[in-house]
C-alpha cells in the first residue's frame, strides 16, 4: 500500500484492534530490534500467563502487516537454525496510531467504572 492509501484507511476506514493484536503490538514495542517469533511469544506468554503457538502468533503477525500497523525483514542467516534467517517484526506509525487509539477508546469505556460495586452484575 502507498502512504496516501494508508493515511486514508487509518482515518476513513480504521479497523479496531483486536485484544490479542494489541498483546502482539505491545510486546513489539518492548522488545524493539529484537522483536522475532520466539523472544515475542516469550514476552507475551510472561506477561499475560497464556500459552500461544507459534502459528497463532505468526497468523496475527502477518495480518499485522497486511494491515500496515507492522514491517519485517529478514535478518542474517544463523547457522543455528539451519541456515534460516530470523524474520524481525518492528510496529510502523500506523500501528503505533491504531495503539493509540485503542487506548484512548478503552480508558474512555473504563471510566468511572468501579468493579468493587459492579456486583449487580454477578
Amino acid at each position: 500500500m502507498a502512504i496516501l492509501e494508508l493515511l486514508y484507511y487509518a482515518e476513513h476506514m480504521r479497523e479496531h484492534l483486536g485484544e490479542f493484536e494489541q498483546i502482539v503490538l505491545l510486546a513489539l514495542l518492548r522488545l524493539g530490534e529484537n522483536a522475532y517469533g520466539v523472544p515475542v511469544r516469550r514476552e507475551i506468554e510472561q506477561r499475560t500467563g497464556r500459552s500461544l503457538t507459534v502459528g497463532a502468533l505468526y497468523r496475527t503477525l502477518d495480518r499485522l502487516e497486511e494491515k500496515g500497523y507492522v514491517s519485517s525483514r529478514l535478518g542474517d542467516p544463523v547457522r543455528e537454525r539451519g541456515g534460516r534467517a530470523k524474520r524481525y517484526f518492528r510496529v510502523e506509525a500506523l500501528g503505533l496510531r491504531s495503539l493509540r487509539q485503542t487506548q484512548r477508546e478503552l480508558a474512555a469505556m473504563w471510566e468511572g467504572i468501579d468493579l468493587k460495586k459492579a456486583h449487580h452484575v454477578l
